[in-house]
């Protein structure tokens, strides 16, 4: 299955490039390239590493875009996702891999051996201009992510994002939570894993760039543990 759902992506991700290569300029495909620096890489609530590079190559099409994202060391992340027109709704299927390098074992899909986690995830933003919020549900489906009779787990993440701006600073209020139990979180029940707040701005360093810098205040209630994590992002 798992064999089945890579192979899906990437043909579809192939048919995407070339059919983008032949008509860039009628179909509106974008590529992206950015690479953040930060103190600390948190996820989801959850410590993971300190100071990291996290590189961004991104391509979309239409509603469908290919992502490949990664923390220097030990991750990369490949992310498929379609949005459903102006419908605020974005369904998406990613590959995270967490072995880190000198792993020398991506390529090992084995149900019961490999360091992938599939994970799907159903994304809604609601149509008030006034209220943005946005509130997304990801569930692993396959891969790592096993209890110790090696079923599957069926780890599932809940997040709402509410984004607003006081003068200059573009804000974003997080509430993440854990609806069951889930060892990949550490939680025996229902659990709130991810409460925080990040503040973006930039620094203007010629009249033709600025620096996008960041900092996030995040508290993991289930763990009791806080973390602050500046950063900031570099672009063409």
């Amino acid at each position: 299955i798992i064999k089945k759902i890579v192979a899906a992506v990437v043909t579809v991700s192939l048919c995407s490039f070339g059919m983008a290569k032949a008509s860039e300029n009628e179909t509106g495909v974008k590529f992206a390239v950015q690479s953040d620096l930060v103190s600390s890489y948190i996820w989801r609530g959850m410590y993971q590493t300190g100071a990291s590079f996290q590189p961004t190559l991104a391509f979309s099409i239409a509603g469908f875009s290919l992502t490949a994202w990664g923390s220097t060391d030990f991750e990369i992340d490949l992310t498929a996702a379609y949005t459903f027109g102006a419908s605020g709704l974005t369904l998406s299927i990613a590959d995270l891999w967490w072995a880190g390098q000198g792993a020398n074992k991506y390529f090992n899909f084995k149900s019961h051996e490999t360091a992938h986690h599939f994970e799907a995830g159903l994304a809604y933003t609601f149509p008030l201009e006034k209220f943005p919020l946005s509130l997304a549900w990801y569930t692993m489906f396959a891969g790592q992510d096993k209890d110790a009779e090696g079923n599957q787990n069926y780890s599932s993440y809940v997040e709402l994002n509410y984004p607003f701006s006081v003068k200059r600073v573009d804000l974003t209020a997080t509430c993440g939570l854990v609806p069951y139990e889930a060892a990949q979180y550490y939680t025996s029940g229902f659990a709130v894993t991810n409460v925080a707040l990040k503040g973006t701005t930039a620094i203007k360093i010629t009249d033709s760039f600025s620096l996008p810098i960041f900092a996030q205040a995040i508290w993991n209630p289930r763990l009791e543990d806080a973390h602050l994590v500046f950063g900031f992002t570099l672009k063409p």
